[in-house]
């Protein structure tokens, strides 16, 4: 049904994923996953979103909630509501150019302080944040790469430093309901997505590992192209392998990931650190009404 629909050529102009998302979104009517925002403007509905690193340095093997979180901080942009499936394109530009040699899936991503009008904890106290302030992000002492966001009193003693004085929180829209529910729960609840795919390219084809259950362990290889029937006219043979190997790799920590050479990781993790191109992540209460 697809290929009745979409011209043949389509097929072979269409190399890069986002294109195909885009044609297969326009084909299928389908509305955008998640509506983003710049502050004070219209939000724009996407499909997909590309992280950009500028201004912003990282270690030297990112999370991609670092990443995440470092991109829409320069840009000042949030979501508009919790998205039920998200689609990032990572810093670099098809097989051509890689803005990390290394970047580590983030098996769950924390949404909470990147959201519009959602209740935010306090960074220091734990209350009810009221201001967030993106210039503490960069702030390198003050807990670098962090997102920033306070109560009104933790707002005040941290910009008493003369270091912050020349800072320029801003108040957070919260949801209006929150003055007729009286007391908040002692810890607020979290915007959590998980981790269930991730698109690699390193120099011809595009090969994905995927989450095939709910354990962390359960994850499968799938190469469309792992071998070939038939030489130049002939047809390719796609596989699909179990690599529960690369579970290791996801729950590490960043900085013990730094200390491994990538030439020396198993064929599998290598390619799933090395050559990550896009994560999908999805949100198990929200995908089931959303």
């Amino acid at each position: 049904a697809f290929h009745s629909l979409v011209p043949r050529s389509c097929f072979f102009l269409t190399t890069d994923p986002e294109e195909f998302l885009t044609l297969l979104f326009r084909v299928l009517k389908m509305d955008p996953l998640f509506q983003i925002r710049s502050a004070g403007k219209d939000p724009h509905g996407c499909i997909f979103y590309q992280i950009f690193t500028e201004g912003h340095p990282t270690q030297a093997v990112p999370t991609v909630q670092q990443l995440l979180e470092g991109s829409l901080v320069t840009a000042d942009l949030k979501f508009t509501e919790a998205p039920s499936c998200l689609i990032l394109q990572m810093p670099r530009n098809g097989k051509n150019f890689k803005a990390f040699r290394t970047i580590q899936p983030s098996l769950e991503l924390d949404l909470t302080d990147l959201l519009e009008d959602t209740p935010r904890e306090c960074c220091i106290c734990q209350g009810l944040a009221v201001m967030e302030c993106l210039d503490c992000y960069g702030d390198h002492s003050f807990g670098f790469g962090h997102m920033k966001q306070f109560c009104k009193m933790c707002s005040q003693q941290v910009h008493k430093h003369r270091n912050r004085r020349c800072h320029q929180p801003r108040p957070l829209h919260l949801p209006e309901e929150l003055s007729h529910l009286g007391p908040l729960p002692e810890v607020i609840p979290r915007q959590t997505m998980q981790l269930f795919a991730v698109l690699c390219i390193e120099t011809s084809h595009y090969v994905s590992f995927t989450r095939h259950g709910s354990g962390l362990h359960q994850w499968l290889f799938f190469d469309s192209m792992a071998d070939r029937e038939g030489g130049l006219n002939g047809f390719n043979i796609p596989r699909v392998t179990a690599c529960s190997e690369v579970a290791e790799y996801l729950e590490m920590s960043p900085e013990a990931l730094q200390c491994l050479d990538p030439k020396a990781l198993p064929p599998c993790a290598r390619r799933l650190l090395c050559d990550a191109y896009m994560c999908f992540y999805y949100s198990p209460s929200l995908g089931l009404y959303k």
